[in-house]
């Protein structure tokens, strides 16, 4: 480090702290990511118990209470029981009044469990800003946040209504994708955010960081992988196949083409199951990358990265022998959300370099 540059840092260190209380925001928004880690968990489990359809209408604030008599039961019951799902699947299996109960459940738990993240992220935004807690140039971003939770709300509704009709049994799996993408980016955000916040704390009048062509290419190499999970999960492509690294005792499994290369892209379970299974590879390598380059910085965001793509790469072969098992599938699903958190805490230590 030349003498201006020594120069300058003592400067910045000297300055007097102007704007806000970035520690404590950071603090907030952390929790609040972890909450989303929650909620990413709930929905997986909704999804695996095929509960999502459970709730035939948004209501936004007379839906936090689930049925309470008898009679709400039963018209609620009603309600699902005119819909592909039930008409075709679980009327036909004998599905009683207890075992509706059950998968409404976890449809409503995981409405209620969205409206306290927009309960506890909301509220005490308004209060840091009444205060004047918030630094220069954060409201924006905190807003766009608070809008993106709006959205992901919004998006989960929609998916749901592409179920609810007597044609089909699942909801769109691409408005699946979208839900969940929405909720990692925004987990994604979060976490970036509070990161510029704590160096803000440390740092007076740092600059937030800023993406790397390292940071660019790693995050759309997940996302492509994360795009293929969220179609397999919605497809139940994870069924295509219960052996690895084989497919029907071939390395290129069967699929329909039929109708074309992309409608067999965008539709097939076999072959986006096979491409969800083996981009995962490219995944590593960019990761891999990602987590040496951080090293320098903090060594815990390293092993943070590989920690988390092991294990998410030991569970997703898990899900597939244990023939999609429910509780090894959400577990896959929950590191796939910290393998986000991981990224963008190394992804955020590379671009704050600049």
């Amino acid at each position: 480090m030349d003498s201006q540059e020594h120069s300058e840092d003592a400067q910045a260190l000297a300055t007097p702290r102007r704007y806000g209380r970035p520690a404590a925001l950071a603090r907030w928004l952390m929790a609040v990511a972890g909450v989303i880690v929650v909620m990413v968990i709930v929905g997986g489990i909704t999804r695996l118990t095929e509960s999502g359809l459970s709730i035939t209408e948004w209501k936004p604030v007379t839906g936090t209470l689930p049925p309470l008599n008898e009679a709400q039961w039963q018209a609620e019951f009603e309600a699902y029981q005119q819909i592909g799902e039930y008409q075709q699947i679980n009327g036909p299996a004998g599905m009683t009044l207890a075992d509706y109960k059950f998968i409404y459940f976890w449809e409503w738990f995981h409405r209620l469990l969205g409206r306290f993240i927009g309960l506890i992220y909301a509220v005490p935004l308004a209060w840091f800003w009444f205060k004047g807690a918030i630094p220069t140039g954060y409201k924006p971003r905190l807003l766009a946040l608070l809008a993106l939770g709006g959205l992901q709300g919004t998006f989960g509704w929609y998916m749901v209504r592409s179920g609810l009709s007597t044609e089909v049994t699942d909801v769109s799996h691409f408005w699946l994708s979208i839900h969940l993408l929405t909720a990692l980016f925004t987990l994604a955000g979060l976490i970036w955010t509070a990161l510029d916040l704590r160096r803000l704390e440390q740092i007076p009048n740092a600059r937030p960081a800023q993406l790397t062509g390292v940071g660019w290419i790693v995050s759309i190499v997940l996302f492509i992988q994360l795009l293929l999970g969220a179609w397999v999960a919605g497809l139940n492509a994870g069924l295509a196949s219960d052996s690895w690294p084989l497919m029907q005792g071939r390395l290129v499994p069967e699929f329909d083409s039929s109708k074309g290369l992309w409608w067999a892209l965008t539709h097939d379970p076999y072959l986006l199951h096979f491409l969800h299974r083996w981009w995962a590879w490219v995944a590593v390598i960019a990761l891999i990358v990602l987590a040496r380059r951080t090293r320098a910085f903090d060594r815990r965001a390293s092993v943070a990265i590989h920690s988390a793509f092991g294990l998410q790469i030991i569970l997703g072969i898990a899900t597939v022998w244990t023939g999609v098992n429910i509780w090894v599938a959400t577990a896959h699903q929950a590191v796939g959300a910290l393998l986000v958190a991981a990224t963008a805490w190394g992804i955020h230590l590379l671009g704050r370099t600049k």
